[in-house]
């Protein structure tokens, strides 16, 4: 997507019905579409599952075909009627004016940390804004970075030094001279757009006093790199923010990624900080929804990070997510969550080793068998699913489009190429991924940071 940034007149307000329905309502309406979908699935499935017993027993067909079709199909349902049915509430005031305290865990950072420093200071945002910058271990330039900019900059910018390597180290460190009543947590390597910080605080000024959190909208700015950003692009721009806006309408976002996210600080304090887990804003996300706090989700607080360029990172990333997922579910278990919807939510995610597992292990070879003729795993049922992903992502893509991308005066970039790889092959990168990241966890091994 194309960050080219320029400030934002936000007075324009979109037009929209005056006809409110509750969210109980849109979250049994989604699953009763969801309930008739996988209906439908499972009748016009009948050849196949009988095919398929053929081959193995019925006990075994059905956990392939619920794997990578039942399910699926479930779940994109679910997402689709959501995501029609998903209103943004208005702000209640644009132009908010809190104090607020920025933090940023620096560890070898000293290519971006300045840039990301220089769009912070071009932020739009009216109110003050102390930024803390933790170095973690460095040992190129980024000390020197941060003290230039301390100098060129208007920036209130403070320096601390961590030695105990870990981001969720610096980042509890730093979170102990916060002062504020809300911090934000950026990543070095992440550029805000100039009105992305208002419109965060203003989300969180908007909502009611059980919200604790508000993640932002992250963005892909190296794109045009290669073939693996071009796709992964689409990822954030489509499948990852359509998750973020399913997950923010019932009210539990499940990741306010340290990426970029805003906190109340009360609430960090009070849960310890950050845990000492791979995946520490997973895990800080749900310790938070468990004290019966609501985390939102702000499209319209757009930033860009650096996504991985080479295979090798991708993996270490995504692996990440998934051993951080996973420690998330050790910890506190869907049905423990005190609230409907975080409880359903945290259940998905209980449910994706097997999704993972049964899409590496039957769906990828059912391709190459396909290939070859045989369609007794993949066959024209499993294109149910496609028309669903389409329509999800078309409904999203209008919204970034309209609501997001318009109105913050940015252009989508053409990337027709990367669409269709990530349409065609990105699940079949991910899910084994995913497993990988699974057995890591299974066997405690060592951890990465990036």
């Amino acid at each position: 997507m194309k960050s080219s940034f320029k400030q934002v007149n936000s007075q324009k307000k979109t037009k929209r019905s005056n006809y409110y329905i509750p969210i109980k309502m849109k979250f049994w309406l989604s699953h009763l579409f969801s309930l008739i979908w996988i209906c439908l699935s499972i009748y016009l499935a009948l050849p196949w599952l009988k095919d398929l017993t053929e081959a193995v027993s019925f006990q075994v067909a059905i956990l392939i075909i619920a794997g990578i079709s039942y399910l699926p199909g479930y779940m994109n349902a679910f997402l689709i009627m959501s995501l029609i049915l998903d209103r943004q509430p208005h702000f209640k005031n644009e132009k908010p004016t809190d104090t607020i305290t920025i933090l940023i865990a620096a560890h070898n950072e000293e290519d971006k940390i300045f840039q990301t420093l220089r769009y912070i200071d071009n932020q739009d945002y009216t109110g003050n804004i102390k930024t803390i910058v933790i170095n973690n271990r460095s040992s190129d330039q980024t000390v020197n970075e941060v003290l230039k900019a301390k100098k060129d900059l208007k920036l209130e910018i403070e320096l601390l030094q961590e030695d105990k390597p870990g981001k969720f180290h610096a980042l509890n460190y730093g979170l102990n001279f916060v002062e504020t009543s809300y911090v934000i947590t950026i990543d070095a390597d992440t550029l805000l757009h100039p009105s992305s910080i208002r419109f965060l605080v203003a989300r969180m000024n908007s909502s009611s006093e059980e919200v604790c959190a508000v993640a932002g909208s992250v963005l892909t700015k190296n794109s045009r790199d290669n073939l693996l950003t071009k796709i992964q692009e689409w990822d954030y721009f489509l499948g990852i923010a359509s998750i973020k806006r399913l997950q923010g309408l019932y009210q539990g976002t499940l990741v306010a990624q340290g990426a970029y996210s805003l906190y109340k600080t009360k609430c960090l304090k009070e849960i310890g900080g950050w845990p000492d887990a791979i995946g520490e804003d997973i895990v800080l996300t749900w310790r938070l929804l468990q004290k019966h706090w609501k985390v939102y989700f702000e499209p319209l607080a757009v930033s860009f990070t650096e996504v991985p360029n080479s295979f090798k990172h991708f993996v270490r990333q995504r692996a990440r997510w998934a051993r951080g997922m996973v420690e998330g579910l050790k910890e506190i278990k869907p049905w423990q969550q005190p609230q409907l919807y975080v409880k359903y939510l945290t259940g998905i995610n209980f449910i994706m080793p097997y999704l993972d597992i049964t899409y590496t292990l039957c769906w990828i070879p059912g391709l190459i068998l396909a290939f070859c003729g045989n369609f007794i795993i993949v066959g024209p049922m499993t294109l149910l699913v496609l028309p669903l992903t389409l329509i999800s992502y078309s409904i999203l893509y209008f919204y970034q489009r309209n609501y997001v991308f318009n109105r913050l005066q940015l252009r989508i970039r053409k990337n027709f190429v990367g669409f269709i790889l990530f349409i065609l092959f990105y699940q079949m990168i991910m899910s084994p991924v995913s497993v990988y990241g699974y057995i890591q966890e299974l066997f405690k091994l060592k951890r990465n940071w990036k």
